[in-house]
């Protein structure tokens, strides 16, 4: 069952318990990354394994998504900076001891290509922050993951 959680802004970003930042390169540039992530969002599960569902909602300003393993959140939309930058806040989740949840995704250019950088800033219950804090290293391969087969579908999408 979905509960509501803590309504939080952009700046919960830097303010958040639980902090995980990851960065990788693609190598498509940033406006085609960030149509990948802001405009297809139902393509996700086509490359963040992660990611079994994803839906926009409301005409793109919210989300639905579901993970593997059952985890489901509904999220509004709260910074959509073409080529630059989007960020989501959760409203409602299944998720264990999450209270709020801001994930941003900030694009800069590398060389040809884009640094991605993923940050996950979160706030729950003692025991959801340590569980998160033991998975950061297989949080990050699936970031790393993920980003590796977002660089091939876009360079397969241009080929």
């Amino acid at each position: 069952m979905t509960r509501r959680l803590r309504s939080v802004g952009l700046d919960f970003i830097e303010a958040a318990p639980l902090r995980l930042v990851f960065a990788a390169e693609v190598s498509a540039p940033p406006d085609v990354v960030y149509r990948a992530l802001a405009e297809d969002v139902e393509g996700w599960p086509g490359w963040f394994t992660q990611v079994t569902a994803a839906l926009p909602l409301d005409g793109g300003a919210g989300r639905e998504v579901r993970l593997r393993g059952g985890i489901a959140f509904r999220e509004t939309v709260v910074a959509t900076d073409p080529g630059e930058r989007y960020a989501y806040r959760a409203d409602r989740s299944n998720a264990p001891g999450l209270h709020a949840l801001v994930e941003e995704w900030q694009l800069t250019p590398a060389g040809t290509g884009t640094r991605v950088r993923w940050t996950f800033a979160a706030d729950g219950s003692a025991l959801f922050r340590f569980t998160m804090r033991c998975a950061r290293a297989a949080v990050g391969r699936s970031f790393r993951d993920a980003v590796r087969n977002l660089d091939r579908r876009l360079a397969a999408a241009t080929a």
